[in-house]
């Protein structure tokens, strides 16, 4: 190698030290999670932190000693109906908040305030006696009907980025005769594309990892159980063969880091970005 290309190495390391070393604390905990997953039952949490054999039957091994399809299929029926029911409620909300001028308005949006900083375990008690006296609990809709009446902290991030969006734009389309309707649907939401996107991830995410619910509501039905009970009980069962517990983690992992990494420009820029792009 080169001195000038020995030193534009160096330089770009001593740059972006800081970085690599925070990706390397981040990706560290995914590698260990990745080799004792395809480690022996004999070699896992040992000291060699190298597969002497790569056991790729391990996930085979999972598959087979739990309905993890079942799962999946309960968390992705959960997450996907989740995710629409609060997008298609969160967003006219949002929407109203940010560009209407009504009594009351200020009012309205410091109880979405306020509901952001409300723990859930404040009120899961009565709203658990509702669900039991409506015969639903031991299933997965106490979760996702909520999502019909709106979630704060997306109703907040979607205000916030529609104040953003020039009201002249607005203006414009009802000047061509488009109803407040259809100024939403045609003009507002392809702008509000980023931001949409981002809630949209944040509200699946938290459905794909939500073990706190899914307890309280869908614990006492096995068919019901979602990826993180299933998970926590697999754990429970297999708690001396750590191969299959993290062989089991990663699968359980793997669909949203995909998800995420496929979708993160859009997720940033709908967290980042105003509006109007230039």
């Amino acid at each position: 190698m080169s001195a000038a290309r020995r030193r534009r190495a160096l330089y770009w390391i001593a740059t972006h030290a800081l970085a690599l070393a925070l990706a390397a604390m981040f990706l560290a905990p995914l590698l260990f999670v990745g080799l004792t997953a395809l480690m022996t039952d004999q070699q896992a949490l040992t000291s060699q932190l190298w597969p002497r054999s790569w056991n790729w039957d391990n996930f085979a091994e999972v598959f087979a000693r739990s309905p993890l399809l079942r799962w999946v299929g309960n968390t992705m029926l959960y997450a996907t109906l989740g995710t629409a029911a609060m997008l298609l409620s969160s967003v006219p909300v949002a929407y109203a908040l940010a560009r209407f001028r009504f009594p009351g308005r200020r009012l309205a949006f410091l109880l979405v305030i306020t509901m952001m900083m409300l723990p859930p375990q404040v009120i899961a008690v009565p709203v658990y006696l509702i669900w039991a006296r409506a015969g639903l609990t031991g299933t997965l809709w106490p979760l996702i009907l909520p999502m019909l009446l709106g979630d704060a902290f997306s109703i907040f991030l979607l205000r916030q980025f529609l104040l953003t969006i020039p009201k002249e734009y607005i203006e414009a389309a009802r000047v061509d005769g488009c109803s407040d309707l259809r100024t939403l649907l045609r003009v507002i939401l392809p702008m509000a594309r980023p931001a949409i996107a981002a809630v949209a991830l944040f509200q699946f995410f938290y459905c794909w990892n939500d073990y706190y619910g899914p307890l309280l509501y869908a614990s006492t039905n096995l068919d019901n159980w979602t990826l993180s009970l299933g998970l926590a009980s697999f754990k429970a069962l297999h708690s001396v063969q750590w191969n299959l517990t993290m062989a089991a983690t990663l699968l359980v992992m793997a669909p949203v880091i995909i998800v995420f990494f496929l979708a993160q420009r859009v997720f940033i820029e709908g967290v980042t970005l105003t509006g109007v792009k230039g």
